[in-house]
């Protein structure tokens, strides 16, 4: 009698499971809502800068590089074609909102940036770091 209740159940976790695993990564890919075209929202503070900047050199540093310029070994060994975050000219044209869906949600080979690592206001002040490096030098 037990042995068919644990192969009614088996087949059951057997048959629902790949319908659960995949519900959760559907929503886990989902992007949020499109912020293209806005604008900063947050008004940064020195300690809001260095934490982008800590996030920077942890997530960000190894392909556009410690100064923001996109040419790392990394980039290049992956024929990456990286902005140039030093650059203003290159800089220019790019909203903020549209930097914000890039970063949030992951463009080409880049990965999108999870809400569990980093807020909303954290993404917001990452793009004030990035947008200071042109303007630093």
């Amino acid at each position: 009698m037990l042995k068919p209740i644990l192969l009614l159940s088996a087949a059951c976790m057997f048959v629902l499971s790949p319908a659960l695993v995949n519900g959760a990564q559907d929503n886990a890919a989902a992007p949020g809502p499109s912020h293209t075209g806005a604008s900063n929202p947050v008004k940064p503070t020195p300690d809001s800068l260095a934490k982008a900047k800590g996030l920077y050199q942890i997530d960000c540093a190894m392909c556009h590089g410690d100064n923001g310029s996109g040419q790392t070994d990394l980039a290049k060994s992956m024929s990456l074609n990286m902005p140039d975050f030093t650059s203003a000219k290159s800089m220019t044209g790019k909203a903020d909102g549209d930097l914000f869906d890039i970063i949030r949600n992951g463009k080409d080979k880049m990965p999108p940036e999870a809400a569990g690592r980093a807020n909303d206001n954290m993404v917001w002040n990452l793009i004030i770091y990035i947008r200071k490096m042109a303007t630093s030098q």
